[in-house]
């Protein structure tokens, strides 16, 4: 019964290691990216209920608990790059509207691929 030498293991395994270094910044890369896109959805979607309770209210929730409790939304928005849904920067609506949430914001650090920073999506 032939088997492996050393050697032929080695090469194999120092193969593996270079294909492994070159695609791992693609990877890397290439979560960011949906984290962000990810980022952009929840806050696309969150805004959109927002919009949706004030419509149908006439003032803005207290709370995003009460977008799910009303189910405006299923669940809290998550935060994909603080992997949180409880870490939200929430803004106050405009002085003649009603409510206490009118806008969220990521509190996450550093800028998107855009060049934008988080807390200004």
């Amino acid at each position: 019964m032939r088997g492996f030498t050393l050697i032929e293991l080695l090469v194999v395994l120092a193969i593996v290691a270079l294909l492994s270094t070159l695609a791992m910044p693609r990877y890397t890369q290439y979560v960011e990216r949906n984290r962000e896109a990810v980022l952009a959805e929840n806050l696309r979607l969150t805004r959109d209920a927002l919009e949706q309770f004030y419509a149908d209210r006439g003032r803005y929730p207290e709370s995003l608990d009460d977008l799910v409790a009303r189910r405006y939304l299923k669940t809290l928005p998550f935060d994909p790059l603080l992997e949180s849904s409880l870490r939200w920067q929430i803004s106050e609506p405009p002085p003649p509207a009603e409510g206490r949430v009118g806008d969220i914001h990521s509190t996450a650090p550093g800028l998107g691929r855009d060049g934008r920073r988080f807390a200004s999506w």
